[in-house]
């Protein structure tokens, strides 16, 4: 009886994890939608932060005395983060979810079958690049925010010299990063953009609103470990009372980017493309 036939097995073994991450940063860097999602991103933190400062700054002498002295010069400056929060979402799930649209995941895989390596290239391109931008543009806006606030007080105090302004300013790049690394996530488990999107936009906003609704105990028992909520205790030289320190907020929203990511990775690795 003739012997049968072995097919030949193609053993990817020129395909490291480096070679993987360049060719991940060169689809970040080249697709579109991060390209507009970039513009959109540092055009909200800066111009909004602009905006609101501004207007701060027009209408200090009518302000009351009690908003004065919890006034805080730092977060304001980032205000335009409460929009930009959303573009960094969508560059983050559009870094996984476009290739489902496209069907160009099927050639990814074919070139890189070890599922595990092709997430942890693409979660380190988006890490790496979205930390550099984030930190950027959020110095940008509170160099700007406190020249436009020169001469208030307490305002004209606050500096990158400054412990605690320079920790507020630097996790305000972290919390942006992390919120694309959750929409990164969300985007591995749910593949689609529409849905991603939608997903995202309702754990940073909807709920919230909804939350808002609840009585005042349950709000301050629930709200605080909102992503939203997070990112403000994150940003905030003294953070209110009923919310968490910058330093537990950093590590909450930490541990939601780890399981929805994992569970994403997990997931990825077992379905069909």
């Amino acid at each position: 009886m003739a012997a049968p036939l072995l097919k030949p097995v193609l053993v990817h073994s020129d395909v490291t994890f480096l070679s993987t991450t360049k060719s991940e940063w060169i689809k970040f860097r080249t697709v579109r939608s991060t390209t507009l999602g970039s513009i959109v991103f540092t055009v909200l933190t800066i111009g909004l932060g602009v905006l609101i400062t501004s207007l701060i700054h027009a209408h200090w002498n009518d302000m009351e005395p009690i908003r004065k002295l919890t006034f805080d010069p730092v977060s304001t400056s980032l205000g335009g983060t409460v929009l930009a929060q959303f573009a960094v979402g969508v560059i983050g799930s559009l870094f996984i979810t476009s290739e489902y649209t496209s069907g160009a995941i099927r050639n990814t895989l074919s070139a890189v079958p070890r599922r595990g390596q092709l997430v942890l290239a693409k979660l380190a391109v988006l890490t790496v690049s979205m930390i550099v931008i984030s930190e950027i543009v959020c110095i940008a806006a509170f160099l700007i925010g406190q020249q436009i606030y020169a001469g208030m007080i307490p305002a004209s105090t606050d500096s990158l010299s400054n412990g605690a302004d320079l920790r507020s300013v630097l996790l305000g790049g972290v919390y942006l990063t992390l919120l694309a690394m959750l929409g990164f996530g969300i985007g591995l488990v749910l593949r689609q953009s529409t849905s991603t999107i939608s997903t995202f936009t309702a754990a940073v906003l909807v709920i919230p609103l909804i939350i808002f609704f609840l009585p005042q105990s349950l709000q301050n028992a629930i709200s605080k470990y909102e992503p939203s909520a997070l990112g403000r205790a994150m940003m905030s030289v003294t953070p209110p009372d009923q919310m968490f320190g910058p330093w537990t907020a950093t590590i909450l929203l930490t541990v939601y980017v780890v399981v929805i990511v994992g569970f994403g990775t997990l997931i990825f690795q077992r379905r069909d493309a």
